[in-house]
C-alpha cells in the first residue's frame, strides 16, 4: 500500500467533502451483502456513541442492522487497561441480519488495549485501523504488549491502516476554542468520518444530530462536526484505502421503521399495554445494570399516565409494585439477577394474594455481582423456582430487541387475565442490542379487557373464573368489597386466614393449575424448516438470531435441520411435546450450563435432547452453533 506523504496529510487535515482536492486516488468499488464493523477503545473514547451514530446512518440508508454494545464492567477502569476496553459491533446488510455477526471485517482500535482484546476476532485479511498516537510505551505496557504490535509480524494477517487520529483531530480543530482535553474527545468523530467514507455512508444525519445534541454548546457542536468532516475527507483524498464498500438497501416491507433496543421496546410495550387496558402504569425500580434503561425510558413518558419510582432498594421497589397493583393499576418492576434474589419474598406475596404484576429480569452474568455488563441466560431456574414454597408464576422470554414490545404487551395481558405475576426474561444482549422495528398500527392492537367487581355485586375474594381460575380484582375502597390481604395462606373462596392442611394443599394446587391453564391461551410452538427429521434445534431468548442464521446457512448447504424457538417458558405451549416428538435428536443451545434442558428432561423424561452450553458473558457465534449441528448430523 502506497504510503501517504506528511505534506499530503497536512493538505487534507482541514478539508471537508465540499473542498476536497479534485485529483483523487483510483479505487475499487465493491458491493457487500453484509458488513461487520467493530469500534473499540477506552471507556472514555466514545465508542458506544460512535457505533450508535454509524448504526443510525446505516438504518436511515435502508440497511438491516443488528448491534452488540459491549461495556466494561468497571465504572471507570484505569485508562488504557484491558478491563477498560469498550466496544460496539454492528452488522449492516442488504439482506436480513439476525445477529451482530461473528467476526468483524473492520476493527477500529483507538488504543493498544482495544487491539489486544479484539484482534483475535477480526476475520483474516480484515481491516485493522489503529490510532497510532495511542501506541506509546506507557499504553503498550498497560495493555500487556511486550513489543509494539504495529512493528514486526503481529499484524501480518490483516490489512492494517495506521493513522495518527489524535494528531489529525488536533490539527483539524486548531482554530477551535476548546481546551486540549475537549479536542481530544472529538477524535471518535474523526474515526467515524473515516468509516463513513469507507462504507459509503452519508454523514448528513450525524451532522444534524450533532447540531441538535449540542445546540446549547456551539463550540462543541462545531468541533465535532469539523472532526467528522475532516476524517471523511482524509479517507477520500488520501490513498490509504484502495477499496470502498457499498451495502445496498435491504428489501423490507412498507411501513414506518425506527431503530430500537430491547429496553426501549419493553418500555414502549408497557406504555402501550397500559393504554390498551385503560390503566395507569406504575414502574418501581432500583437502578441495576443492564435493566436501568427501562426506568430511564419510562421516565420520559409521564404524559401517558406513567409514574416512575426509583426505590431505595429492590425490596421496596417490589413492595411498591404490589401496592400499585392492589390499587387497580398496572404494577411493573425491572431488575437483573441479583435484584431478583432480593425481590423473591415480595414476589411470593404477589403470588399469595394473586395480584397481576410484571417483573422484568434483564439477565447478566452471575452469581452474585458476577459480570454486570455481560450477557447470560442463567436466571431461568430462579424465575421458575426462586421463591419459598409452591409459588408458580408465568414466564415469557422475547427473542429479539424488537420483539420485546410484543412480549411486554403479552405479559400484561396474561397477568390481567389470569391474575398472576408474570416474569419477562430479557438479557443484556437483547436489552442493549438494537434492530429495525416497524411501528405497529396502534388502532389494530387488541384491547386488554379488565373488569372489576362493582358495589352491590355478590363478592367472594377467592371465588374463581371457572375457565381461567383467576380470582376477581377488587379495587380497595369500593363499598362492599372489603377483603383480607397479606402473605398468610388464604381460605378458599372467602380469603380468610387459614392454617387448615387440606385447604393449604387445595390452594397450592389451584394456583399451580391456574398458571398451567395459560397454555390454553397462548400461541402454539412453531417449527422453522421441515416439521420432522433428524435434528431440531430448540432455543429461547437471545439464542434466536444465531440459531436462525445457522439453520439458514446449513439448509442452503443441503442439510436437513429445523428449529423451534419458545417465547413461553412457563407454561410450555400445549403442542410442544408433539413438535419435538417428530425428530430423532434435539439440540438445546443456552448461555448457561443447561437450565432449559433440565426443565425439558424433568417435564419430558424420554426426550432425546443434548445441551450446548456457553457461559462467557458473550452471545453465541453462528459458527459455534453451525459446528455443533454438523457434529450431530
Amino acid at each position: 500500500m502506497t504510503p501517504v506523504s506528511p505534506e499530503k496529510n497536512e493538505a487534507v487535515n482541514n478539508a471537508g467533502p465540499e473542498n476536497a482536492p479534485v485529483s483523487k486516488p483510483k479505487r475499487t468499488e465493491k458491493t457487500l451483502r453484509t458488513a461487520i464493523i467493530r469500534f473499540a477503545g477506552d471507556s472514555g473514547d466514545g465508542m458506544q456513541l460512535t457505533g450508535d451514530r454509524f448504526t443510525d446512518a446505516s438504518a436511515i440508508m435502508g440497511n438491516d442492522i443488528s448491534t452488540l454494545p459491549d461495556y466494561p464492567a468497571e465504572i471507570r477502569a484505569p485508562a488504557g487497561t484491558l478491563p477498560g476496553v469498550s466496544s460496539f459491533q454492528v452488522n449492516i446488510g442488504s439482506v436480513a441480519t439476525h445477529t451482530p455477526g461473528d467476526r468483524p471485517q473492520t476493527l477500529v482500535a483507538m488504543n493498544p488495549a482495544a487491539l489486544k482484546v479484539h484482534l483475535p476476532d477480526v476475520e483474516e485479511h480484515g481491516w485493522v485501523i489503529v490510532n497510532t498516537d495511542a501506541f506509546t510505551p506507557g499504553n503498550l505496557k498497560k495493555a500487556l504488549w511486550s513489543a509494539n504490535p504495529l512493528d514486526g509480524s503481529t499484524l501480518k494477517d490483516y490489512t492494517v491502516i495506521k493513522i495518527p487520529i489524535s494528531t489529525l483531530t488536533q490539527k483539524a480543530l486548531q482554530e477551535s476554542k476548546l481546551s486540549p482535553s475537549e479536542v481530544e474527545r472529538c477524535k471518535n468523530f474523526y474515526a467515524l468520518g473515516l468509516i463513513f467514507w469507507l462504507y459509503d455512508r452519508t454523514p448528513d444525519s450525524t451532522l444534524q444530530w450533532i447540531e441538535q445534541k449540542f445546540s446549547k454548546k456551539q463550540d462543541i457542536a462545531q468541533a465535532n462536526a469539523a472532526a467528522l468532516r475532516a476524517g471523511y475527507s482524509y479517507a477520500d483524498v488520501t490513498d490509504l484505502f484502495p477499496v470502498r464498500y457499498q451495502v445496498k438497501k435491504a428489501a423490507i416491507g412498507p411501513g414506518v421503521y425506527r431503530k430500537i433496543s430491547g429496553n426501549e421496546a419493553l418500555a414502549l410495550g408497557l406504555v402501550t399495554a397500559a393504554n390498551l387496558a385503560g390503566k395507569d402504569l406504575f414502574y418501581g425500580s432500583y437502578p441495576i445494570t443492564p435493566a436501568s434503561g427501562i426506568l430511564h425510558e419510562l421516565s420520559k413518558h409521564k404524559n401517558f399516565r406513567v409514574k416512575t419510582f426509583q426505590a431505595e432498594d429492590e425490596i421496596a421497589a417490589m413492595g411498591a409494585v404490589i401496592g400499585a397493583s392492589f390499587g387497580g393499576h398496572l404494577g411493573v418492576t425491572g431488575t437483573s439477577g441479583p435484584g431478583m434474589c432480593l425481590k423473591s419474598e415480595a414476589i411470593g406475596l404477589a403470588i399469595m394474594v394473586e395480584l397481576p404484576c410484571v417483573i422484568i429480569d434483564v439477565q447478566r452474568g452471575g452469581p452474585s455481582t458476577g459480570l454486570p455488563t455481560k450477557t447470560e441466560q442463567a436466571d431461568l431456574l430462579q424465575a421458575m423456582f426462586g421463591r419459598n414454597g409452591e409459588s408458580p408464576v408465568a414466564v415469557v422470554a422475547p427473542a429479539t430487541p424488537a420483539e420485546c414490545f410484543d412480549m411486554a404487551i403479552e405479559a400484561v395481558r396474561i397477568a390481567f387475565k389470569f391474575m398472576t405475576p408474570v416474569i419477562i426474561l430479557s438479557d443484556g444482549y437483547i436489552a442493549n442490542g438494537a434492530e429495525p422495528w416497524k411501528l405497529p398500527d396502534v388502532g389494530k392492537l387488541p384491547k386488554i379487557v379488565v373488569e372489576h367487581p362493582k358495589t352491590g355485586e355478590s363478592f367472594q375474594p377467592y371465588e374463581r373464573d371457572p375457565k381461567t381460575l383467576a380470582r376477581e380484582w377488587a379495587i380497595p375502597g369500593t363499598p362492599g368489597l372489603m377483603h383480607r390481604i397479606g402473605g398468610i395462606e388464604k381460605a378458599n373462596i372467602t380469603g380468610s386466614v387459614s392454617y387448615d392442611p387440606e385447604n393449604h394443599e387445595k390452594m397450592c394446587r389451584l394456583r399451580t393449575e391456574k398458571v398451567a391453564r395459560i397454555a390454553d391461551d397462548i400461541a402454539p410452538a412453531e417449527v422453522i424448516g421441515p416439521k420432522k427429521g433428524k435434528l431440531l434445534v430448540v432455543g429461547w431468548g437471545n439464542t434466536y438470531g444465531p440459531i436462525l442464521t445457522a439453520i439458514e446457512n446449513l439448509r442452503a448447504a443441503g442439510k436437513a435441520v429445523s428449529m423451534c424457538h419458545l417465547r413461553y417458558l412457563n407454561p410450555f405451549p400445549k403442542n410442544f411435546s408433539e413438535v419435538f416428538s417428530q425428530f430423532e435428536k434435539i439440540l438445546v443451545p443456552e448461555l448457561n450450563l443447561g437450565q432449559f434442558l433440565f426443565l425439558l428432561r424433568g417435564r419430558f423424561p424420554k426426550i432425546r435432547a443434548e445441551g450446548f452450553n456457553k457461559v462467557q458473558g458473550q452471545p453465541f457465534k453462528v459458527a459455534e452453533i453451525e459446528s455443533k449441528i454438523r457434529e450431530l448430523l
